[in-house]
Order: C-alpha cells, then structure tokens, then sequence
C-alpha cells in the first residue's frame, strides 16, 4: 500500500479508496463491492492522462461522485502531488457526509471549521466548509489554500454562480489551488451566470457552453443499472379560487391555460384544506404500502413549499400512516440530525420545505410527492434526484406529480444532458426553449427557508376547493392510462405496481394495466366515471387553446346576438353574471368552456 505520513503520525493510502462502496457514503448498488464502477474507472483514467489543474467530471445524482472524488484524492495524495484537500459542498449536512466518507478511505477533513477558527487542525488533511462560508471570508480560505498543496474539490460547482460575489470569492480563495476537482450531479444553472473553473467554448451557433472532460448522464447510468427508473404518478383536477381583484375562477390542471392561471390552480392544488393534496397523499401511501412490501424500509419524502404547508402535509400523512412524520424546515444542525435519524430508520414519510437539492441523501426513498410551486429544470433535477439512488437491482421509484405543464417537460426530459450556456438563443422549439431563466430557487433551498412569508405575498388569492383525478403515468417520456376517479379500480391498477421490477418488465406491465382499462370500458354495463363538478363543461381537450376557445366563444355570442337582437356586451356581461368568473380575457379554459356551454343551450331552446 502507498501511503503518506502525517504529522500526527496516521498514515493515508489508497488501499482504503479501492475498497469504497462505489455508492459511498450509502450501500453499494448491490451489495458489498471492493471495485470501482466502470464510469469511475473512466473518470480517473480520463484524469491522470493528462493530470490537469481544473477537471469537471458530471455525473447523475446516485452515481457514486464522491467515490471517484475521494479515490482521486487518496491518489493524488499518495503521489505527492497534493499534501491537503478541501471540499467546498452547497450545505452543511454535505460537510459532514464528506467528511464521514473522506474518514472511511484515510482522509481526515473537518466538517466543523468556522471561519474564527483562522486554521485547521495538524490532524486534519484539510476542511470541508460552505459555498457561503468561502463567499464571507474569501481571503482566509486563500491563505488556508496557499498553505499547502491544495486538492480544491468543488461538490456542485454550479453554486459557485448563485451570486456574483460568491463567483469573486470562489475564484480569489482557489485561484492558488494545485488541483481543482469542479463535480456536479444535476443540469447546469438555468441563468447565465459564469461558474468559476470552468472553460466555456463557442458551438456551431456561437453560444458559449460549458466543457466537460468527463460525463456520467442519467440515461447511460440507467442502462447500467446503477439508478433506477422513474415512474411519474400525474394527477389533474379541478380548481376554484378567488383572485386579489375579487374575481372567482376556476380551471383544471393541464389545461392550456395562461400562466397565471395554470400558477394559481396550482397553487389551489396544493392547498392542505382543499381535497386535492390529501387524495394525492392518500394515493403516494398506498403506493409506499405496495412498494414496502417487497422493500420493507421503502420511505417517502413530499417535497413542501413553505412551513405551513408542510406541517399541514405531515399532520395528514401521520393521519393515513398512523405513524410519526419527521419535518426538515431549514438547513441547521437540528435539521441535519432529523436526516440522518430518517434515513438510518423505518420511518415511511418524511417532509421537507424545499430542501430537497443535495442536501438530502437518503437511498432508501422510493416514493415522492412533488407537493411544491418550484419548478426550474435545476431544482426539479434535483429533486427527483433524490429518490434515483439504486441499492439493488429492480427498485423502482415512483413520483406523484401535479398536471402542471412545465412539470410534464421537465419529466419528460430526464434524460437530456445539456450544458451550462452563458448566451440566450431562442429556438422556438418548447423541448430547447424548456430550459430558459425562470426563477434560480437554489439558493433559497439551501439556506435558512423564507418560503413561507414570501409566497405567502406573491399571490393574494383565496383557495375555495380542489378535487383530484388520476391523470395517467409517464414511464420513459412515454404516457400510459387514463384519467380516473381517485380510488378507483382504474388508478389502484397503476398504483399497485410492484416495487422491484426490471425495466422491461415496468414498461410491459404499464401496457397491460393500459389494455386492461381500455377494455373495461367496452364491457357491458360500464358507466363512465363522473368526474368532479358535473355541472359544469366538459373539460377542454389539451389541444385546445385559450385563443381557440375565446374565438369560438365570441363566435357563438355573435350568433346569439344576431338572434335574440341583444348587443355582444350585454351577452357577456349575462354569461359572466350566470358562469361566474372575470371578462373573458381573464377567464381560464373551464370558464370559458361554460360560457360556450350556456350560450348553446340558448340556443337550443329557441329553435
């Protein structure tokens, strides 16, 4: 064994690194291993061709980053080349995680160094601190770098653009570095903002994008069995509210609404006091029920969006389960401990506010619900990233989503690998135009939460009642089913899907649930299910458009008008007055549908 003094007199080599679980800090994907997998292998062969001073390697959440980072730096320390390490890691659970790792292979970080401190301790090969710990003490963390050399190794580097001034910091305190390690698990950031360390290159159209030297994406990890597949769990429904001016409206979710509506339903949606999140949670417990039955310590995290809401969630979660619901709120050391104790326990639920990036590593989650209003591509990846981590072949997970277009995109793009552009060109084309600057939440998750005061003010609406309809199941960016009542023998056939399962065998079964519906539908005596509100307008196909549905309203209005002899005006001010809802430039798809409704059955009545 290669080994390197210190002056505490422990040693460090790599014979410790080559016997990591390639998962570490978790289990190996199946069972106790004593190799590197294969993309690990390739990583660090890719990195000691040339041995460069700035190395990205991008790899998909569950892959086994930390594996490769720590093994490369035992070798490099035991090479020479470096004489200490520190990890720059986005929260301070992650601190500790690495440090917990790095101890496993011979390396001593500490994960409690405070700035005050000013230096570390002999004992230690280097610290692990916070992206926000370097941005307030930029100079110190340069001296601590200049004092040795120093093996940077920047765990989602894409913070380091979370803010210019954390940029400045980052490049000041590791410009000296001998070697910098950037990593990252998830898509890049969705702004432009420069991540420090990396190389940016013109393509073919003149947008400057990020240089990898090594990637690991989902879809190739899949295939290796090292992540599981996803099964998203699509819910829609019925939504009424009453808006900041007084107006009472209504919509169905994943109706081509504009997005204020579309926001506003969801955000109904997600109410604790309507019926649409509890039937939602009702249905993800069922789900962890089956699931647990072939994976007994199988949990479930809902993914929250404000204090209020989560408490809400976990009150009714305690009621279904009949057992206690653990509450992370923020990213404090009490937090921290609720994570660790989570996942080293049975517990099925666990609810967190929004902090769901990198800071919680649980691989025993198989069930989510993504009950939160956040819907940039970088936290929705990594998000769902937290239930991909593969312990054995066959597991499956299975995320319970609102009908929410922006959702339904980035679901479908789990495989798309893209890098970090630092120019804007608009394509045209939704799949490409998907990932533009909406709302950067990511600092926001992983720091002290605010969430709750501040949505509390971006929205002054009143939640009036939600229903939930199983909408269908997307596996593969490919749809399966059909909208259902919840509860029904329709939904728990999807529901019921084992929870370990080949690939092949979900996307099989998922047809045969799919057939089986459809046939139930042609047998004698089937009744259609009645969806929620039946008074009103069937629900708009999602090809109609509210442009669509405005002509076609001001189309029958005039007809009426050129019949009854009443002016256009008058007509809408009735349909308005009867319907409910704001002027018809306001009004949602189901409003207008009702209107369109209304004026028909005028019509019928006078010919």
């Amino acid at each position: 064994m290669t080994t390197l003094p210190l002056s505490s007199g422990h040693p460090v080599g790599t014979s410790a690194a080559q016997h990591l679980s390639p998962s570490f800090p978790e289990r190996a994907a199946w069972g106790t291993v004593s190799k590197l997998r294969a993309w690990q292998t390739e990583a660090l062969d890719a990195y000691f061709v040339h041995e460069p001073r700035d190395f990205l390697a991008a790899a998909t959440p569950g892959a086994g980053k930390t594996t490769f980072a720590l093994r490369l730096a035992a070798e490099l320390l035991a090479r020479k080349t470096i004489d200490r390490v520190t990890v720059v890691a986005p929260t301070e659970h992650l601190k500790k995680q690495w440090a917990d790792a790095a101890d496993r292979v011979g390396i001593r970080l500490d994960p409690t160094f405070k700035n005050a401190h000013g230096r570390h301790g002999r004992h230690y090969h280097g610290v692990a601190v916070t992206y926000a710990q370097v941005a307030v003490r930029a100079e110190l963390h340069r001296d601590l770098t200049l004092s040795g050399r120093t093996l940077v190794i920047l765990d989602e580097v894409h913070h380091g653009g979370d803010a210019l001034s954390w940029g400045d910091a980052i490049r000041e305190a590791f410009e000296p570095a001998t070697r910098r390690l950037s990593l990252t698990g998830t898509p890049f950031r969705s702004d432009t903002a420069p991540i420090p360390f990396v190389s940016y290159l013109p393509d073919e159209h003149g947008i400057r994008v990020s240089q990898t030297d090594y990637n690991y994406g989902y879809g190739r990890a899949l295939l290796d069995g090292v992540v599981r597949p996803v099964l998203f769990m699509v819910y829609a429904g019925h939504m009424r509210w009453r808006s900041s001016v007084g107006d009472e409206m209504e919509a169905r979710l994943g109706e081509g609404n504009t997005k204020d509506i579309t926001s506003q339903a969801w955000r109904t949606a997600l109410d604790p006091k309507g019926d649409w999140i509890p039937s939602v949670l009702r249905a993800a417990d069922r789900r962890l029920t089956e699931v647990r039955q072939s994976i007994p310590d199988a949990g479930g995290l809902v993914i929250a969006t404000d204090h209020y809401a989560a408490r809400a969630y976990a009150e009714l979660l305690e009621g279904l389960s009949g057992q206690p619901v653990t509450i992370v709120l923020s990213d404090e050391k009490e937090a921290s401990d609720r994570i660790d104790e989570f996942s080293n326990s049975t517990r099925r639920w666990m609810v967190a506010v929004r902090m769901v990036s990198e800071g919680v590593d649980i691989p025993r989650l198989a069930v989510g619900v993504y009950a939160t209003s956040a819907a940039t591509p970088l936290y929705f990846a990594q998000a769902i990233g937290r239930f991909v981590r593969a312990r054995r072949r066959g597991e499956l997970a299975s995320i319970f989503l609102p009908n929410v277009p922006s959702l339904m995109a980035l679901a479908g793009a789990m495989e798309l690998e893209r890098d970090h552009a630092l120019d804007r060109r608009e394509t045209g084309d939704p799949a490409i135009d998907l990932f533009r600057v909406e709302e950067d939440m990511m600092d926001a998750a992983n720091r002290q939460e605010k969430a709750s005061e501040a949505l509390q003010q971006e929205f002054s609406f009143e939640a009036i009642s939600s229903h939930a309809t199983f909408d269908r199941v997307m596996y593969e960016n490919t749809e399966f089913g059909a909208e259902a009542i919840v509860g029904s023998d329709e939904e728990l056939d999807f529901i019921g899907i084992p929870g370990l399962l080949e690939p092949d065998q979900v996307r099989e079964l998922l047809q045969h649930r799919q057939h089986r519906q459809a046939r139930r539908k042609t047998e004698p005596g089937y009744v259609a299910p009645v969806v929620e509100n039946p008074d009103a307008a069937p629900a708009a196909p999602l090809y109609r458009t509210l442009k669509e549905q405005r002509s076609l309203l001001n189309s029958v209005v005039g007809i009426w008008s050129k019949t009854s002899g009443e002016p256009h005006g008058l007509i809408h001010a009735e349909l308005r007055r009867v319907c409910g809802g704001p002027a018809v430039a306001q009004a949602s798809v189901t409003q207008l549908q009702s209107r369109i409704a209304l004026v028909r059955k005028w019509m019928r009545g006078t010919l």
